[in-house]
């Protein structure tokens, strides 16, 4: 028997259950729905500059890994978002797909049980399940888009969305981007290059035509219409900040042909902070500072934050403690609310 020549290197092919059977399983409820629509629609209109006084805060944890935790973090996030309303359009981060830069936990999706096996059909299923909680919760969703096929499975119930750095370089997530209902940011790269971010947005206001899958899990040709709804996500990089004033007008400057009146998030983490979590509020401060000067092309902050502060290291198998990060180190609940509180007292409304 002549020896195979593809597929040497693969154990197994396990088919997973379509978009259309988990969504079935799952559906999106009318409030949830009218919650997405509407807070895309709200970010769109500050991302435009049909809003001009509040600022888009995607707050939460660097990843999700334990359900009960992140229904938690919700639960307290709910109310600072309502009294804040008015001056923040507060999204909550649910990562569940982390980039790797060698190996590691994959996120919630790939390895639901923290264990190695790697159940991604549980996993979506899971993500899908805590996604329309929190919006049950009355709380919008944002999320990073790592694989390509998983959009079909979540987007639905997503608000807002990333493309990551280490992908934003990458022509299959322009092209997945080009699609999404929802608005996304390009984070600049890894080394600090803001233009494959610029790049990532002229690109994924284009059409495209790519292959993905349809609902029912069958492989199919997409065709987009471009998304008129990007910007530009400033996390630093290479060991370099880049969210002080000059790095921002560089940022401005360069997709000022775009037509988009705020195109800005400041990443309070990753490099910005150089990697220490504790710093985010000094990012933030000086964000907002800049916002509040004049510089109107800032539209939001990102801020890594979990109910308890720092990270703790995951091994398979291993006991973890609640509401601890294992991926990237968090600020605590309470140094969050107290921070988002500050932020805001900052801020003076413009009257109606």
């Amino acid at each position: 028997m002549p020896r195979p020549i593809d597929n040497q290197h693969v154990i197994e092919i396990k088919a997973l259950p379509s978009p259309r059977a988990i969504k079935t399983a799952l559906p999106i409820t009318d409030q949830a729905a009218a919650l997405v629509v509407e807070t895309r629609e709200a970010i769109r209109r500050i991302l435009h500059g049909q809003d001009r006084d509040r600022l888009v805060v995607i707050v939460g944890p660097c990843s999700i890994h334990d359900p009960e935790a992140a229904y938690e973090y919700a639960t307290k996030l709910k109310p600072v978002a309502d009294a804040l309303r008015d001056r923040f359009l507060i999204v909550m981060r649910t990562y569940f797909e982390k980039p790797r830069t060698t190996v590691g936990w994959k996120g919630l999706i790939n390895d639901p049980h923290l264990d190695g096996t790697c159940d991604i059909a549980t996993g979506m299923e899971l993500a899908r399940t805590i996604l329309l909680k929190i919006n049950q919760m009355g709380l919008p969703c944002g999320t990073e888009l790592l694989d390509t096929i998983s959009p079909q499975y979540i987007a639905d119930l997503i608000s807002w969305t990333a493309i990551g750095a280490r992908t934003t370089e990458s022509q299959t997530h322009r092209e997945m981007a080009s699609g999404v209902s929802m608005p996304v940011g390009f984070k600049n790269g890894t080394e600090g290059s803001l233009q494959v971010a610029v790049n990532a947005m002229i690109s994924a206001r284009a059409p495209h035509h790519f292959v993905g899958i349809n609902a029912d899990g069958q492989t199919a040709i997409i065709r987009t219409m471009g998304n008129p709804d990007r910007h530009i996500v400033l996390r630093g990089g290479g060991g370099r900040t880049n969210y002080e004033a000059e790095h921002v007008a560089k940022a401005e400057a360069a997709v000022a042909g775009e037509g988009i009146a705020r195109p800005i998030m400041i990443d309070c983490s990753h490099d910005n902070s150089h990697k220490d979590h504790t710093r985010q509020g000094h990012v933030a401060h000086d964000g907002l500072r800049q916002f509040r000067e004049g510089r109107q092309t800032i539209m939001g902050l990102m801020i890594e934050s979990n109910l308890n502060p720092g990270r703790q290291a995951w091994k398979e198998g291993a006991a973890l403690l609640r509401g601890v990060s294992i991926t990237d180190a968090c600020l605590g609940w309470d140094e969050t609310a107290a921070l988002l509180t500050e932020l805001a007292e900052a801020i003076t409304p413009r009257p109606a």
